[in-house]
C-alpha cells in the first residue's frame, strides 16, 4: 500500500511508503489516480526502489526461514550475497537497538 500526501485543493503531490502526518490516505499501487500522478511526473523509478526494498526484506526473512529450518546453509549462499545479508541485518539490529548515533551512519 503506499500513502498518499494531497495539495489543498485535492491533488496528489506525494507518495510515501508508510503513513506520515501528512500522508494517511491509503492507495494502492494499480490505482487510476495514482498511476496518474506517477505517469505526469515520472515517478516509476522511485516505486521500483520502494518496491526493490521491500522485496529484498522479503528475500532476507526467506533466508532466515531457510537456515532455521535446516533446508540451506547460510555458508552454501554465494560469498558476496553473505556479506549483504550480514550488513544490511547489523544496520536493521543498530537501528532496532536505538543506539544509532550520527557518527553510524557516516
Amino acid at each position: 500500500m503506499l500513502y498518499v500526501e494531497r495539495s489543498v485543493d485535492g491533488k496528489i503531490i506525494a507518495l510515501h511508503n508508510a503513513p506520515t502526518q501528512s500522508a494517511q490516505e491509503e492507495k494502492s499501487l494499480i490505482d487510476e489516480e495514482v498511476l496518474a500522478f506517477m505517469n505526469s511526473n515520472d515517478s516509476w523509478k522511485q516505486m521500483m526502489a520502494l518496491s526493490d526494498l521491500a522485496t529484498i526484506r522479503i528475500v532476507e526473512d526467506l533466508v532466515d526461514i531457510l537456515v532455521r529450518k535446516n533446508v540451506i546453509q547460510f555458508t552454501e549462499l554465494p560469498e558476496h550475497a553473505q556479506k549483504r545479508i550480514m550488513e544490511r541485518k547489523r544496520i536493521r539490529e543498530k537501528i532496532a537497538s536505538h543506539d544509532l548515533l550520527v557518527d553510524d551512519i557516516i
